[in-house]
């Protein structure tokens, strides 16, 4: 698989699938979540309530239409929260290899993620980067192309210096 980092907006992402940092509720909120849930509009929602009556576990990927994106689904994956005590760096991994999964499911060839639970959910920064890049590096796929989604510099200069060792 070919892993690139691009700075961007995930939900303007030619690709398709995306992965979003969902929360267990699954019914939007902050950061990536309410980006997607803005972006792809009502039908994201609605998917969502249908499909997930209940909700996500942490660790778990689930997908959902992508509604008004330019992608075709989304891939919604619930991250621990490093600051509610979800310390469980398995759980991290998990998100990334399950949405793997979940695409080869769907026959997707490309996917664009972002960093999981390193935003408000305080995973510490370095070990997000390292167990992204790490997990989507050593996990068998059918995906030809996968994009981690950097929102600043910072995590764009982060994740290509990983890329590069």
């Amino acid at each position: 698989m070919e892993l690139e980092v691009v700075q961007g907006d995930i939900t303007a992402q030619d690709v398709d699938a995306v992965v979003n940092a969902a929360n267990r509720a699954m019914r939007g909120g902050g950061g990536v979540d309410g980006a997607i849930h803005r972006a792809g509009g009502p039908e994201v929602l609605e998917d969502c309530r249908r499909r997930f009556p209940h909700g996500l576990e942490t660790g778990r990927a689930r997908w959902t239409t992508a509604g008004r994106m330019p992608a075709r689904w989304v891939i919604h994956v619930v991250g621990p929260n490093h600051n509610r005590g979800e310390r469980d760096s398995t759980l991290l991994t998990s998100c990334y290899a399950n949405a793997l999964t979940v695409a080869d499911e769907l026959g997707a060839t490309s996917i664009a993620f972002p960093l999981i639970s390193a935003g408000s959910y305080g995973w510490p920064f370095d070990d997000a980067v390292a167990a992204a890049v790490d997990t989507l590096r050593a996990t068998p796929t059918q995906v030809a192309s996968a994009r981690l989604i950097a929102y600043d510099a910072r995590a764009h200069d982060a994740i290509a210096q990983r890329l590069s060792a």
